[in-house]
């Protein structure tokens, strides 16, 4: 083959159509044995792609240097800027990004542990109700049928519990 690209760059064009054509024939394998099976009838594209490419570029063949590293120089880039273009990246939508991305809760680490230690000062399962209802949003039945009471018994607990708080804290009267 470069005995055939020395003679077309000196203008023979006989040698220049027979060049193209051994071409064709040993580029659609080469490109066939790099393509995915779901890619291969991209090989016949990226042949055209690289004889045109060969066509444009033959100038920059330095004539003393093995035609077959420059034209795999010129191939091998054809067939990357295949894979860009054709590259399939996976993509998350927002609504599903709950499993990839951890929530940060550290701003809130100090007010946690800060609730706890308030909350010792109250009977266990008082603290249990007053965090279940005021802090994590459950309702009083919800927070009452998980203790096994009744709401009127869970309502005067979480009142008790909160009053003696402010009376410890806030420094009112008992």
């Amino acid at each position: 083959m470069r005995e055939l690209m020395l003679a077309a760059l000196d203008g023979d064009a006989a040698a220049y159509r027979r060049l193209l054509a051994e071409l064709t024939r040993y580029l659609r394998p080469w490109f066939a044995r790099r393509l995915s099976p779901s890619h291969a009838s991209h090989a016949e594209d990226l042949v055209q792609e690289t004889l045109l490419a060969l066509h444009t570029k033959r100038s920059t063949y330095d004539r003393s240097r093995p035609f077959t590293a420059w034209l795999h120089a010129v191939a091998h880039h054809k067939f990357v800027d295949h894979v860009r273009r054709h590259a399939i990246r996976p993509t998350v939508h927002l609504d599903d990004d709950a499993p990839i991305f951890a929530f940060d809760d550290s701003a809130h680490a100090a007010d946690r542990r800060d609730v706890d230690a308030v909350l010792t000062e109250v009977p266990e399962r008082t603290a249990d109700l007053i965090r279940q209802t005021r802090i994590e949003g459950a309702s009083i039945a919800e927070a009452a049928a998980r203790h096994g009471m009744s709401e009127t018994a869970a309502k005067v607990s979480i009142h008790r519990g909160l009053k003696s708080l402010m009376n410890r804290f806030a420094g009112g009267s008992k």
